[in-house]
């Protein structure tokens, strides 16, 4: 199928379970759509299964499977995605919650990365190294899902704003952890192999270089923006700016989606209060608002198809229940150890240690990690484990996180 016709069918489709998924669900779009696939899914596995000469799960196989989930995502769609996320969270209430954010974002990530990694290899006898880029795959939170949940929830600002700032941070920074461990785990298969002294420099440079170039293009797009009073040429320079910024990203090898963050925080505060007409901003936010829905739609599509990608046999069913409580345990602790660490100097919310623990949505983000890995005896197990953490997290926690956070709020915080 031509890129076209794959990007046909897909808007088709959402838009159709879209439809179903109003009329008779009722759930939260996303997650509706998303359920409504893997519905149809199992549905045409069912009918393969009673009748194999059709040929149904193989042909299925063949379309999921000839569309690169990873590169659509990580290349193409996350950068609107996470340009759309920053553009709306604004930078004076992030700068109140800034040490938070920052410590759950980096050390968060990576004490839930050694948690689950020392899990799982425990759990399956995978090498520890290998374990650990598991970790990395599943410790990123999913900002798409965690934002379009927040809407709901009508949580304290400054809760609000440690899990957006948090989702938008830690899945750059899980990005560049999960680049560095392939590059030690798989050293023959990636460029950036190598020992340690190696993977901090990739990280310092991934991290930095991604921030650097996405304060500078952002002031930039900024600048131009001021002199100019048309939204529509105001909108295309925002859309250029995600588009260009993250493929300039890609190919200078630094962090992409620290990037489209960093440009998209600058824009929505800074070049909307100075840059921008009161009848752009409207524009602007609007149409960023449709993107962010529509690309949503799309992305939460595929991940319901991604069930064909899976294996589904006994001994990897079973591993990846179990490492739903894994990855449960690890997002535990990149919540709790920061918090208990700052609980001295600052107050918190009301739970919000658990309200994070269970909100700390995965998505997209971690299946496309898991399918561009190479090629190894581990990778059947790894996509299926994090298949199901994804699945559980955005159905289950998903549905669930809104009316926890309204009970907990109210309450003290025992933990």
């Amino acid at each position: 199928m031509t890129f076209l016709q794959i990007t046909s069918l897909l808007i088709v489709l959402a838009g159709v379970f879209g439809a179903i998924n109003y009329l008779f669900l009722r759930l939260p779009s996303s997650i509706g759509i998303m359920i409504v696939a893997l519905v149809a899914s199992f549905g045409l596995l069912g009918l393969d299964a009673l009748v194999p000469s059709l040929g149904i799960a193989a042909e299925s196989r063949r379309i999921v499977t000839g569309i690169d989930f990873s590169d659509a995502l990580l290349e193409g769609m996350l950068g609107l995605l996470l340009f759309a996320g920053a553009l709306h969270v604004k930078m004076s209430d992030l700068r109140a919650e800034w040490l938070p954010v920052l410590l759950m974002a980096t050390l968060g990530v990576g004490l839930s990365t050694l948690v689950i990694g020392a899990g799982f290899s425990w759990l399956t006898g995978m090498p520890l190294l290998i374990a650990l880029v598991f970790g990395a795959v599943v410790s990123p939170t999913d900002p798409v899902a965690v934002l379009g949940v927040l809407r709901q929830a009508n949580l304290p600002q400054s809760l609000e704003t440690k899990i957006a700032g948090e989702s938008l941070f830690n899945d750059g920074v899980g990005y560049v952890v999960f680049l560095v461990l392939v590059g030690l785990a798989f050293p023959s298969g990636d460029d950036h192999g190598g020992g340690l002294a190696d993977a901090a420099t990739l990280f310092i440079r991934e991290a930095g270089g991604g921030a650097v170039l996405g304060i500078s293009l952002g002031w930039l797009v900024f600048r131009v923006m001021r002199l100019i009073d048309d939204y529509a040429l105001e909108v295309l320079l925002t859309l250029g700016l995600a588009f260009g910024g993250y493929e300039l990203a890609v190919y200078l090898h630094i962090s992409a989606p620290i990037m489209a963050v960093c440009a998209g925080l600058l824009i929505g505060d800074v070049g909307a209060k100075q840059g921008m007409s009161e009848e752009t901003r409207g524009y602007v936010d609007a149409f960023w608002k449709l993107i962010d829905e529509i690309l949503n739609a799309v992305l939460f599509l595929m991940i319901g198809f991604e069930v064909f990608a899976v294996v589904f046999e006994a001994d990897y069913l079973v591993a990846g229940a179990i490492s739903i409580g894994i990855a449960l345990l690890g997002r535990l602790s990149a919540v709790a150890i920061p918090i208990v660490l700052l609980r001295r100097f600052r107050t918190f919310d009301p739970g919000v240690i658990r309200i994070m623990t269970w909100g700390g949505l995965k998505g997209g983000i971690s299946v496309a990690l898991a399918l561009s890995l190479p090629t190894s005896e581990w990778s059947p197990i790894i996509l299926t484990a994090t298949y199901m953490i994804v699945v559980f997290s955005i159905i289950v926690q998903g549905l669930t996180v809104a009316p926890l956070a309204r009970r907990l709020a109210s309450q003290p915080d025992l933990l």
